[in-house]
């Protein structure tokens, strides 16, 4: 073993995220050495990632899927369950790095739990930052941990402020692709299939980030999570539609310049530059090839097109819980939606109905937080249910 060797502990490590976060992996050679890894039921492909990578320990957070994988398993070493397996996870001693690849709120506590114990965070989980940005940053400058987001947007950012000051910053200008909506007519909206909707043109995601592309709320949650993550004023965090996903984000500074970051879609390279930051390790990913591609477009985000980016925009202004708000609402509607229980555009409107009617609560303690986020879903869903009888 490696002296030198790292431990990284991978929660959601069968999605797209935590796959392609064990591919990089094994192209790092010595360089880590796999804590824990985390599922919620696919224990069929954790399985496989447990013979491949020799982790020190699993978890499979669903009971029924613990009892079935305790009972099938080859795997040796330590299988944990539950919410409780997955925070022991997170917060195991030997951690170097933590991979938090988990969808929507559940990544709040464990990430807090590491940020706790001072464990550097690859973030994936945007949901985190914003549910639980004030929070989550706060106990970072406390640990001396370090928060480095996966998102190729916010990695594009950190690679363009290399060497920078960043009271020189003017502003940052994240990149959206338009979805696959993007030339989609506006009265054509009402009738959008789930089936539609996941066809996205450019990435490779799970089922609800590709639904939060399709309506831009994801770029919603990019705004807001740039906020906490670089801690700059909203004013400063501008968003504009690329369609080629070539340019991943730009930095504007005072002089007037104005540094980008760009590549090829994949994940694999934020991924591994959040696991090997500051270095840059060769791969043999795909090259861009700028002649191929001919021609980059930009166009200001359709807000009346896309209600959840300006939603988004409201939320981080109000402050308190209100994200918190938005995200727990959004994460109920998209369920709907993908279950055909809602149409696309109703996505939108229960989210602004939800934030609506919330009291938001400044400077909320993580309990408080937890418990807005467990209102805030019972709301939406009554008031799902409501819209339907």
């Amino acid at each position: 073993m490696n002296s030198g060797q790292r431990t990284l502990t991978i929660l959601g490590s069968t999605g797209s995220i935590g796959k392609q976060a064990l591919e990089v992996v094994s192209s790092l050679g010595e360089m880590y050495k796999i804590g824990y890894l985390t599922v919620n039921k696919n224990i069929a492909e954790l399985e496989k990632q447990a013979m491949q990578y020799s982790p020190i320990g699993v978890v499979v957070k669903e009971e029924k899927y613990y009892k079935e994988f305790v009972a099938s398993t080859s795997f040796k070493g330590e299988i944990l369950s539950g919410e409780e397996g997955v925070a022991a996870a997170a917060e195991f001693d030997s951690n170097d790095m933590l991979l938090s690849a988990l969808v929507g709120f559940s990544g709040v506590i464990p990430t807090l739990k590491a940020v706790r114990k001072g464990i550097n965070i690859s973030l994936a989980n945007k949901e985190t930052l914003v549910a639980a940005g004030s929070i989550i940053t706060e106990a970072a400058k406390e640990s001396g941990s370090e928060i480095l987001a996966v998102d190729s947007e916010h990695s594009a950012v950190l690679q363009s402020l290399v060497g920078e000051n960043k009271s020189e910053i003017e502003k940052i200008i994240l990149t959206a692709s338009g979805g696959p909506f993007l030339n989609t007519s506006p009265e054509l909206f009402e009738g959008l299939t789930v089936k539609e909707a996941l066809n996205h043109p450019n990435w490779s995601m799970g089922s609800k980030i590709t639904i939060d592309s399709a309506t831009m709320m994801n770029k919603g949650f990019e705004v807001i999570e740039a906020h906490w993550l670089f801690d700059l004023e909203i004013e400063k965090i501008d968003v504009v539609i690329h369609p080629q996903s070539i340019i991943h984000s730009l930095v504007q500074f005072i002089d007037g310049s104005v540094k980008a970051q760009l590549g090829l879609p994949d994940m694999r390279i934020p991924i591994s530059y959040a696991l090997t930051y500051p270095r840059r390790l060769s791969y043999n990913f795909p090259r861009l090839d700028l002649a191929e591609i001919g021609n980059l477009t930009f166009a200001k985000p359709d807000e009346n097109k896309f209600r959840c980016l300006p939603l988004a925009y409201q939320a981080i202004k109000t402050g308190g819980t209100a994200p918190a708000v938005i995200n727990a609402a959004n994460e109920v509607a998209v369920e709907a939606f993908l279950n055909e229980k809602i149409r696309f555009t109703d996505i939108a409107d229960i989210i602004s109905f939800v934030l609506e009617r919330s009291n938001i609560i400044f400077n909320p303690t993580i309990d408080e937080l937890i418990e807005v986020d467990y209102e805030t879903r019972l709301i939406t869903e009554n008031y799902i249910g409501s819209l339907f009888k």
